[in-house]
């Protein structure tokens, strides 16, 4: 099939590669978002979906929106049979909807309506849940409503990180895509309406939210930390100190130590239920560590308060 790629972060790599690789399909173009100036040095920095299609040598098309009678002619105009939507960033209106035959399929990892919206993938490790999916669905005017295509389950253990579920699902979703395409083509999919019910939405990440709240049980820290792993990174404070958890486990604990206690050697921290053990750390301008690596060189006396100060 003809088909227009349409993403931006390095979510959408994997499976913009294995479009490019494949040759059941005709790429025509693709859209991400416009290249804006980099944090450090305020040069122009493009997307990782615009450098890799520039490197093999396709059409890139950057618009700051998709509003416009013109940019809807623009899309038509490449005669495409479908469009593939993962992570792009930009609103598509209705003309963009309806240019395609196939209109556009939006790759969204969720078990959807579970976790409609922005921050599927932090969402699902931060509320817990022990099992997710990855789903194609045919994109409508509603904020990740539309009938899915197909729906690929996956268990989420307890130690997995979002950046762990993001890695995989961005994997997983070069292959669904391709799979779908071929449903697509031979008439074998049937989309199935989305039920109304479980339906919730995954909000965009607040700075607030970073701070660890230790009254919570450590299976319920353990699950906001993993949530918010690698970025923007759950932290406590030590010491006048922000240091980063990136990753922790969950230790029994029936004492009565008081909630915010570093407990043991180990800088396990009691919680509202048992404790949390952290297994990886970053403290304030140093690079990530393995916990025990860094309290070589870094003494934490046991009873030590663990919780918010003033920076």
């Amino acid at each position: 099939m003809r088909l227009v790629f349409m993403g931006t972060p390095d979510f959408s790599v994997p499976t913009l590669r294995a479009l490019i690789q494949s040759t059941d399909h005709d790429l025509c173009a693709v859209y991400t978002a416009t290249p804006k100036p980099a944090k450090r040095g305020m040069q122009v920095q493009k997307s990782p979906v615009h450098l890799l299609a520039e490197e093999h040598g396709y059409e890139v098309r950057t618009p700051v929106s998709l509003k416009s009678t013109e940019a809807h002619e623009a899309f038509r105009e490449l005669r495409a049979d479908i469009a593939i939507v993962i992570a792009y960033g930009l609103l598509l209106p209705q003309p963009i909807l309806d240019a395609y035959p196939h209109g556009c399929i939006n790759v969204h990892p969720s078990d959807l309506p579970r976790w409609r919206g922005a921050a599927p993938i932090q969402r699902t490790i931060m509320a817990g849940d022990r099992h997710t999916a990855l789903c194609m669905m045919q994109m409508d005017a509603g904020l990740d409503t539309g009938a899915v295509l197909t729906r690929t389950a996956y268990d989420v253990p307890c130690t997995m990180t979002a950046g762990m579920l993001h890695d995989h699902m961005a994997e997983a979703a070069a292959h669904a895509v391709l799979h779908c395409l071929h449903g697509i083509n031979n008439q074998s999919l049937s989309a199935t309406p989305q039920t109304e019910e479980g339906v919730t939405y995954a909000t965009k990440i607040r700075k607030e939210e970073a701070y660890v709240n230790l009254q919570r049980s450590a299976s319920e820290v353990q699950a906001h930390i993993h949530g918010l792993s690698p970025s923007p990174a759950a932290y406590v404070i030590v010491h006048n100190e922000r240091v980063r958890l990136l990753a922790v486990e969950v230790v029994h604990d029936s004492s009565d130590a008081i909630i915010g206690t570093i407990i043991d050697t180990h800088f396990t921290i009691k919680t509202g239920c048992d404790a949390i053990r952290p297994r990886i750390i970053q403290r304030e301008g140093k690079k990530p560590m393995e916990t025990e690596a860094c309290l070589r060189g870094w003494h934490i006396p046991i009873g030590t308060m663990v919780g918010y100060a003033t920076l």
